[in-house]
């Protein structure tokens, strides 16, 4: 009986490890993750949304590059993302270094005025990324309070792209500012949902491919994503391997990326999961 009892003991103990592995889909539908800060916590996972389909092992880091190999089913390329605080950037010294796209912030709202801005950057950019044979993709950094907000900022977009040709997404990044005040510190996640939503089909109404930047609080706690079906997700985590259980098509990996031709700060990583057609 003793024996039996310390068995039983042990798998007790193995199935609660098990149970508490970042990033592992529990039986009965939760989720452990670490945020940026090392913290700790639990999600339900959404059964409606499309699951990470990539193996973990098959994830590979060389330096600050990331890179995904030994699945057939997938390729990735790297990228970068740069707003006017990446200062001046040698586009040509981005791409021979290896990068081939790069997604450019195109505009933001102020988060505590609610004032909209230009990147002031973003044109100077957009050409020079282009002359140097680079995808390019945009974002707006959002602080919409509202769906009238969040249009206004897809009409933002549109304006300044004026009919420009984009290999990659226009992408919604609606964001906390934790340290202070914002005007979006009370606003639900029903209404952020709401935004991402307006701001989407707008986008998508105008010829564009609309995305959505989120992190793993956003994903567990924020963003209904089964409402934001059919939207391909640009990731944000730090960790080795990812921890979404949901699908996404861009990771952003890291914050402090060294990369020949941004020297003024460490920059944005990206990697872009293209799917094999057989």
């Amino acid at each position: 009986m003793k024996i039996k009892s310390n068995i039983s003991i042990l798998l007790l103990l193995i199935f609660l490890t098990s149970c508490t592995s970042l990033g592992v889909i529990n039986p009965d539908g939760t989720m452990a993750f670490k945020d940026a800060s090392g913290k700790k916590h639990v999600m339900t996972v959404n059964p409606a949304v499309p699951k990470n389909p990539y193996n973990k092992e098959s994830w590979k880091k060389d330096g600050d590059k990331m890179f995904y190999e030994g699945d057939a089913r997938f390729r990735s390329r790297m990228g970068l993302d740069i707003s006017r605080h990446d200062g001046n950037v040698d586009w040509q010294a981005v791409r021979a270094a290896g990068f081939e796209f790069v997604i450019l912030r195109i505009g933001y709202r102020r988060y505590q005025k609610g004032t909209l801005e230009i990147d002031e950057r973003f044109r100077e950019n957009f050409k020079a990324a282009r002359d140097a044979g680079l995808e390019i993709g945009v974002y707006i950094y959002s602080q919409a309070i509202t769906e009238e907000e969040a249009l206004e900022e897809a009409e933002l977009v549109l304006e300044e792209l004026k009919g420009e040709k984009l290999e990659l997404p226009v992408v919604f990044d609606p964001e906390n500012v934790p340290w202070e005040w914002a005007r979006t510190d009370d606003i639900s996640g029903e209404q952020f949902t709401k935004n991402s939503v307006v701001f989407c089909n707008r986008i998508k109404e105008a010829g564009y491919k609309p995305m959505i930047y989120a992190n793993m609080l956003w994903e567990a706690f924020t963003l209904d994503l089964s409402r934001l079906s059919g939207i391909p997700l640009w990731y944000a985590d730090y960790e080795d391997v990812p921890q979404s259980p949901y699908d996404f098509e861009f990771w952003q990996y890291s914050a402090f990326g060294n990369v020949p031709g941004c020297t003024e700060q460490r920059t944005d990583l990206d990697v872009q999961l293209i799917r094999v057609e057989k």
